[in-house]
């Protein structure tokens, strides 16, 4: 599978996202997905199915070298102890001695992001993580995090996606050769009624989903990680790799209008920063 070189990390293109799944029906979908060849596994403190994923990858037989897990420290817990206590638990229930991504998962209010991130690096340095990140963070935020604190940042996570124009905080990005890492990249599944998605992929034998995850993938510096606890949607996700677009396929789909955010939990930043 195509893979991102970043901070010393091989990040796998497409992963799978675990949002809102937990216990067994978790557990059986990551097994599914390794199954299937998916070695990107995304998951976070606040999602709580570290456990579940913990025993789908101990039971596995996969090579931890050549599976890739991120995992997520939730704002509350951004004190530098919290961190450290949050992260802990983290590892206990993934049941590893490493993960390879650990990200801020949202930026709070009044946050300290120096002493947060000071953590997340001494982490690294800990070799306890093999590289950091954040999720959800502006232009603004971003530039303080690199430029201000020069943290070795690895990606940041945010929503992207066919209905959704993130040109702004890319252009940023690809200048400090950060990937971007999509959450919701079907839309919370409205990619898959879209007609004009549908029609694209009807030239290519394909859906409208594989057809606006395949948008993604294609693009430079650009990860997706599309939730899928059925085995024939991680298959559908997985074959939309196939999906060949040509250049009539990706002027359709710039022009659709890209305005709609679908993730805000309240104490989200001022995207327009």
């Amino acid at each position: 599978m195509d893979a991102i070189d970043t901070q010393g990390i091989r990040l796998p293109k497409l992963g799978l996202g675990t949002f809102r799944m937990q216990g067994t029906v978790c557990r059986e979908a990551v097994e599914s997905a390794l199954a299937l060849g998916y070695r990107h596994i995304d998951t976070a403190e606040m999602y709580a199915n570290e456990d579940a994923i913990g025993a789908a990858l101990a039971a596995a037989q996969v090579p931890r070298a050549e599976l890739h897990v991120t995992t997520k420290v939730w704002p509350e817990n951004l004190a530098p102890d919290a961190i450290r206590r949050a992260f802990d638990t983290s590892l206990k229930k993934l049941r590893l001695d490493v993960v390879d991504l650990y990200l801020i998962h949202w930026p709070a209010k009044g946050m300290n992001l120096p002493a947060a991130l000071e953590t997340l690096i001494k982490l690294k340095d800990e070799g306890r993580t093999r590289a950091i990140g954040v999720a959800n963070f502006t232009v603004a935020l971003l530039r303080q995090a690199i430029e201000e604190i020069q943290a070795p940042i690895a990606c940041n996570q945010v929503e992207y996606h066919v209905m959704l124009d993130q040109s702004k905080l890319m252009g940023y990005m690809a200048s400090r050769s950060i990937p971007l890492v999509a959450y919701c990249p079907l839309a919370q599944g409205r990619a898959a009624a879209d007609a004009t998605l549908a029609a694209i992929g009807s030239k290519h034998g394909a859906s409208a989903a594989q057809v606006a995850l395949k948008w993604l993938l294609d693009q430079d510096g650009v990860a997706a990680i599309p939730k899928a606890g059925r085995k024939e949607s991680q298959q559908a996700n997985w074959d939309a790799m196939k999906v060949q677009l040509d250049d009539e396929d990706r002027a359709t789909i710039a022009a659709l209008p890209k305005d709609k955010r679908f993730v805000n939990p309240g104490f989200a930043p001022d995207w327009d920063r």
